[in-house]
């Protein structure tokens, strides 16, 4: 009664929760479908398609580690994924700062520049990008990977900081240099731990960015394959006469867990620093 009674008092509420549920539902069958099929025996996967399996097989996991070439794979997206979030935050703190705390000339003209790089697409670049790593040498190294992805991050990385820079009062940073703090001082024992959140946030789409990217890694890794990263991988189960669904399933959901792991360990700060960004 009581329940009923809660459900009729607050209609709104309770159908904004239902919407919710929903959308949640919707959004994670693809990954719930993904690890099934992970599980699933090959003659289930090419069967009636059930979302339900009566005999999980760990079979699709062995013929993804038993490849020779699985474990430099995750290595490499590793070592692009690090790098890339490491650089994208620490190049767009010091120039949300910049932007942010100083007036220069084409300060704006600046901004916006990083307000339009985001809304050119990523295969528009793709062929020009080819080029200008031919020529810098890079081609079949990690840098091809690196260096764009770093490019790609900045801007929205930039523009998320600038709120949480302009967040931080100028009384503090006037009452550190009065009490003889320099401006690397100031720069990051003060400004640094105070925007740390908005980094965490920036800092999960550049991972997510770097590690599921496919198309700069099939562009840019062109012969040597002890570069691939792991979206490469599953072209090893993909075979367009006789694809392997099942390795192709458990190479994603391998993929996945470090994505997750991050989210996990990232989660309290990546949801202040979301917060921060929509009150700035």
């Amino acid at each position: 009664m009581n329940l009923l009674r809660r459900f009729t008092r607050r209609p709104g509420r309770t159908a904004a929760e239902a919407t919710a549920l929903v959308v949640a539902a919707v959004v994670a069958f693809p990954l719930y479908w993904m690890v099934l099929s992970a599980f699933k025996p090959a003659g289930e996967i090419r069967g009636e398609p059930r979302p339900w399996t009566l005999a999980p097989t760990l079979d699709s996991f062995r013929r993804v580690f038993g490849q020779q070439d699985f474990g430099r794979y995750f290595l490499n997206s590793v070592v692009v994924a690090v790098a890339v979030v490491i650089a994208s935050a620490f190049i767009a703190f010091l120039a949300a700062t910049a932007v942010t705390r100083f007036r220069f000339r084409l300060r704006t003209t600046l901004l916006i520049m990083f307000l339009v790089a985001q809304m050119v697409p990523v295969e528009a670049l793709t062929i020009p990008l080819f080029f200008v790593m031919r020529d810098l040498g890079q081609l079949n190294t990690l840098w091809s990977l690196i260096l764009p992805h770093i490019a790609f991050s900045l801007p929205f990385a930039i523009w998320m900081l600038r709120g949480f820079v302009k967040g931080v009062p100028e009384a503090l940073e006037e009452a550190a240099y009065m009490d003889g703090a320099s401006r690397a001082r100031f720069l990051w024992q003060i400004l640094f731990p105070l925007v740390l959140p908005g980094l965490v946030a920036t800092s999960v789409f550049s991972f997510i960015s770097a590690w599921n990217d496919f198309l700069f890694a099939k562009s840019f890794i062109i012969s040597d394959i002890s570069r691939s990263t792991l979206p490469m991988a599953l072209l090893v189960f993909y075979k367009p006469d006789d694809p392997d669904w099942g390795g192709v399933m458990a190479a994603s959901t391998v993929m996945t867990i470090p994505v997750l792991v991050f989210f996990v360990l990232v989660q309290r700060r990546l949801v202040s620093g979301l917060g921060g960004a929509v009150k700035d």
